[in-house]
């Protein structure tokens, strides 16, 4: 069938399944709009009242479901306004799709009005992007770009799209899907082939990992990113358990693990738990899953677990040896891998090791005893709104020292719950990727943490949150 380019976009959208799109109009991105309208209820679009807003909630839509979010904004300022929060997802491996509408081919590269090389601007933060001058690689662009921002090591993928080839019409295939998974069956995988691929670590590899855990006399789980974006909270408290191994969490894992099992030491590095820090330092083996080694863990590279061996699952090979040297590494998906390793894993309680950090949990602990008379104690205020909002609740923050009040002393129970901006610490992120939330889970209850500075740089979408009704609690 024939159809506009504005509508092939429409038509790939709800091809990957994407039911809710964040975003903000403009000249160039007309056309696009127009195709949204006439397909209102095939797929819903919520209006920011800024572009940085839209990148933010798509965000958190992708964080809380696992799935793509996407998000629009026109040329020119309406494309660098999403920067940041494409910046955002990038440092935090968040898949989100970011659609853009550039000036015509005839316009383009002589500094017409909003025009911008967003392109360019977003190498550096994005995983990919495409600029789209003809209207017949805008199908399989789009196609690409979802398949690269959520296979491997997810991430941002940026499309420009020209405006004349929104308004251009073309045969548009649509793909067929599998009919024993319902999975569309893309084409010319080849062209994005060495994103998708993912390393498989062969038995022998696993075993020589094994053995080295197997050894340990005190080991220690550091737990990365990688645990909530492999899914594979079920596998890393069977491994911890299985092995009575305690796990440390980085501030992006604070949810992967429920905060009240004995293992749990909370958070560690320079925010860290006494707990947590300690049981790095004194550990002989430091099983880092799915973490980057970030400075605000590490500290000094040099006098980081100087007495422990580290053995590093990762997805991506660029991670090892990064910032910290390692005794032994596996490449693969943490989820994957996990399922293979935790058989070969022999089983203890690692009782007097256990016993030494259940000290060091109780000198000084995450959990607090409420009383009225310190009820706005931040660790009191973390301990008051979980009993108010309950397990089930979504916690966004901002960033700034509420933020790490948030991840020091809120009791985490369940995955996918703990929505922060961790890499590019973005004051402003945490309303946007609230309303995300909401939206892609009308039914649960969001509470946004938020600091004075970092709320003021987004409250205007209050406005957004009135208009569409959202039950979002503002603390």
């Amino acid at each position: 069938m024939k159809i506009t380019g504005s509508q092939v976009v429409v038509e790939c959208l709800i091809e990957q399944g994407v039911d809710t799109i964040f975003g903000y109009p403009g000249g160039n991105i007309l056309n696009i709009y127009d195709a949204l309208y006439k397909n209102s209820d095939r797929i819903n679009h919520i209006l920011t009242a800024h572009e940085q807003a839209a990148a933010h909630a798509a965000d958190g839509y992708a964080r809380s479901t696992g799935k793509v979010g996407v998000c629009m904004a026109t040329s020119g300022p309406g494309a660098t306004n999403l920067v940041t929060g494409i910046a955002t997802a990038y440092m935090d491996s968040s898949p989100i799709v970011a659609i853009t509408c550039n000036v015509a081919n005839n316009l383009l590269g002589k500094d017409t009005f909003q025009e911008i090389d967003i392109t360019g601007v977003t190498i550096p933060i994005t995983k990919h992007n495409f600029l789209v001058r003809d209207v017949k690689d805008l199908a399989t662009v789009l196609r690409e770009a979802f398949e690269i921002a959520r296979s491997g090591r997810p991430g941002p993928v940026l499309v420009d799209i020209l405006k004349d080839v929104t308004a251009a019409e073309v045969e548009f295939e649509p793909l067929p899907k599998a009919a024993d998974k319902g999975k569309l069956l893309v084409k010319n995988h080849d062209n994005f082939k060495r994103v998708m691929d993912v390393n498989v670590p062969s038995d022998a590899e696993l075993k020589a990992a094994a053995e080295l855990i197997n050894s340990a006399e005190k080991p220690v789980i550091y737990a990365g990113g990688g645990i909530k974006i492999s899914g594979a909270e079920k596998e890393l408290l069977e491994f911890a358990e299985k092995g009575g191994i305690p796990v440390c969490e980085s501030l992006m894992a604070r949810d992967c693990f429920p905060s009240n099992h004995p293992l749990c030491t909370w958070m560690v590095g320079m925010h860290g738990t006494k707990a947590s820090n300690m049981a790095i330092t004194e550990s002989d083996l430091v099983i880092a899953l799915g973490s980057r080694f970030s400075d605000r863990v590490i500290g000094d590279p040099s006098k980081f677990a100087q007495k422990a061996k580290v053995l590093h699952i990762d997805i991506d090979p660029a991670e090892i040896n990064k910032n910290i040297p390692t005794d032994d590494s596996l490449i693969g998906d943490l989820k994957s891998i996990l399922k293979r390793f935790i058989p070969l894993i022999k089983k203890d309680k690692h009782t007097s090791w256990n016993q030494q950090i259940a000290e060091w949990k109780k000198e000084v602990p995450s959990t607090y005893n409420v009383t009225k008379k310190d009820s706005i104690n931040p660790k009191a205020l973390c301990e008051i709104v979980n009993k108010i909002a309950g397990d089930d609740t979504f916690i966004t923050t901002e960033v700034g020292q509420h933020q790490m009040w948030t991840a020091q002393f809120y009791p985490f129970s369940k995955p996918r719950t703990f929505v922060t901006s961790g890499g590019l610490g973005t004051m402003g992120f945490g309303t946007g990727a609230a309303i995300g939330i909401q939206v892609a889970n009308p039914k649960a209850r969001v509470v946004h943490i938020a600091g004075d500075g970092s709320f003021r740089m987004n409250c205007n979408e209050l406005a957004t949150i009135q208009h569409y009704g959202l039950p979002i609690v503002i603390v």
